[in-house]
């Protein structure tokens, strides 16, 4: 079987961790009822919270957490795979992990991701970040399989390395998954242009799960949740900010086809720099 339906499922996650849980499991069993056996969920799904003290406060740890025990009882209900993009969950008193889960229709957890790239970055519209403050971040990257291929899991700020991306490829992932909540400013200006990057320069799908408006915590997001095929083409857009999904039919096929018109990862090959200073130049006679 090489054909499967994907959905990328957008949210407004709010301070309200039971509220945030309800609205994701609502859009899951609308995108099931339209066919899809995967589902892929923004980054910070079960909740956003920007004061440290709060979201210490409404954050479990993994054994714990409220919106991983619903999610997996309800892939197993619906026999879905569920991709949670990520959760904030809580490792110890001080520390947290921005982490993913890739749920078996049995409701198990076939595989984790932790955030490996820590968004630390002051925006010109005067918007401050610095995850590293509150998150620990992950050091392995995750290639896991499905039925139909193999799957990358990253998270929101890691599309912007795409040796990332390259290295999961060349590991054999034919899907990239990008959950997100990347920032208004910064969504309008890159969102689909890094997306639709890494799709090509690696032949494989992107999904990419967002949130999506203006959050209780202040914050905006950008939404236009997106599939993206190999060649680059967008299959699937939420064309706006709103909760809701997208869904589309995934040909793994494409994968083979577009690596085979630009064999860009075969052709890879392995080289050195050497910066040349000024003063190594010969003067000109």
């Amino acid at each position: 079987m090489s054909a499967f339906k994907a959905a990328c499922i957008q949210t407004r996650s709010g301070r309200d961790v039971a509220a945030n849980i309800a609205q994701v499991e609502d859009l899951i069993r609308a995108a099931a009822a339209e066919g899809a056996s995967y589902v892929l969920t923004p980054e910070m799904t079960n909740l956003l919270e920007r004061d440290r003290a709060a979201l210490m406060e409404k954050i479990s740890s993994e054994d714990e957490d409220p919106c991983l025990a619903r999610l997996r009882s309800l892939a197993r209900e619906l026999g879905l795979w569920v991709h949670i993009g990520s959760l904030a969950i809580r490792l110890g008193a001080e520390t947290v992990a921005n982490r993913g889960f890739l749920i078996s229709p049995q409701g198990e957890i076939l595989a984790r991701y932790d955030k490996i790239h820590m968004f630390d970055v002051d925006l010109d519209n005067g918007e401050s970040w610095r995850e590293s403050r509150t998150y620990k971040p992950g050091e392995e990257s995750i290639v896991a399989e499905l039925p139909w291929l193999k799957l990358g899991m990253a998270v929101c700020y890691d599309v912007r390395f795409p040796h990332l991306f390259r290295a999961q490829a060349k590991a054999g992932a034919q899907a990239l998954t990008i959950p997100a909540a990347f920032t208004r400013q910064t969504g309008q200006a890159h969102w689909h242009i890094l997306l639709r990057a890494r799709a090509i320069e690696n032949g494989a799908f992107v999904f990419a799960a967002a949130q999506g408006g203006r959050h209780e915590d202040g914050r905006e997001t950008f939404g236009h949740s997106l599939i993206i095929a190999p060649w680059g083409e967008i299959l699937a857009e939420a064309d706006h900010d709103e909760p809701g999904f997208v869904l589309a039919e995934i040909d793994v096929d494409e994968v083979a086809k577009a690596r085979g018109r630009v064999p860009a990862l075969a052709n890879e090959r392995p080289f050195t720099i050497e910066t040349v200073a000024l003063s190594q130049t010969e003067p000109v006679s």
